[in-house]
């Protein structure tokens, strides 16, 4: 259940005129919002790295050396999924997920750009989306980009092959160490470019190169609001910064439209 907001209705009111007058309105969203679907954050207290350790930083180069060993590791954990799997398996669309898929279906909201991979935002109704770090539920041929839903796979047929190109195919998150795919980071900064008014949503503002969208909006002469239940780097620069969670903020901001 989310935590209460201590937003007054003057700011809600504030935010949502915002939104209402802006040229070109998008949204940056990071994990924050996805925790409040029951899926653990990495960072922080209680994060999966802080309670495990984080993973190793060269992940793509591992699995370039050896795709056929990554997958086969990668099915044995489908037949018995890590915590962060599991929880994504359970996880729901919550009110956060949905307000935002509301502001794209009221034309006020253009695009959103997403650092999660657990297709919640998909699942909720958002269709002007950029994955930047991709989705856990495709594949995507590391030759061509061409992505697709994520299938079953024997181990004679690892490591797959791409349809279209022939090119090795792996799971659609991006790994520590790969690029990000250049279609994602075209769409992100096409869309940032245009951008007068960015919603930054449950991010801390630390992961490159998305914590760099919303500065690009400032230095553009547009405007951040900022959500989230922590303040961040960005709070100082936000024209409104509501404390509290998503799931409850962003519903509130719907109303008072």
């Amino acid at each position: 259940m989310n935590e209460p907001s201590t937003v007054d209705e003057a700011q809600l009111q504030a935010a949502a005129r915002m939104i209402t007058a802006a040229r070109y309105c998008t949204a940056l969203v990071g994990a924050g919002i996805s925790k409040e679907s029951g899926i653990p954050t990495f960072r922080g207290e209680g994060g999966l790295w802080t309670r495990q350790g984080e993973p190793p930083m060269n992940g793509y180069q591992i699995f370039l050396q050896d795709p056929r060993a990554w997958w086969l590791e990668r099915l044995a954990q489908v037949r018995t999924p890590p915590e962060f799997a599991r929880a994504i398996d359970a996880a729901q669309p919550n009110p956060g997920h949905l307000a935002l898929a509301e502001l794209e279906r009221r034309g006020l909201l253009r695009h959103l750009i997403t650092q999660n991979v657990d297709n919640l935002h998909v699942l909720a109704g958002s269709d002007n989306l950029t994955e930047i770090h991709g989705n856990r539920r495709k594949l995507r041929c590391i030759a061509c980009g061409q992505r697709g839903p994520m299938r079953d796979f024997a181990d004679d047929q690892v490591p797959p092959h791409c349809e279209h190109c022939g090119g090795i195919v792996k799971t659609d998150t991006v790994m520590f160490g790969e690029p990000i795919p250049p279609d994602f980071l075209r769409a992100s900064v096409h869309h940032t470019e245009r951008s007068d008014l960015m919603l930054v949503i449950g991010t801390s503002a630390t992961v490159y190169p998305a914590a760099d969208f919303p500065l690009q909006v400032l230095r553009g002469g547009g405007s951040i609001i900022e959500i989230n239940t922590t303040e961040t780097p960005f709070t100082p620069y936000a024209a409104i910064s509501l404390l509290g969670p998503a799931g409850v903020i962003l519903p509130r901001i719907i109303a008072a439209l």
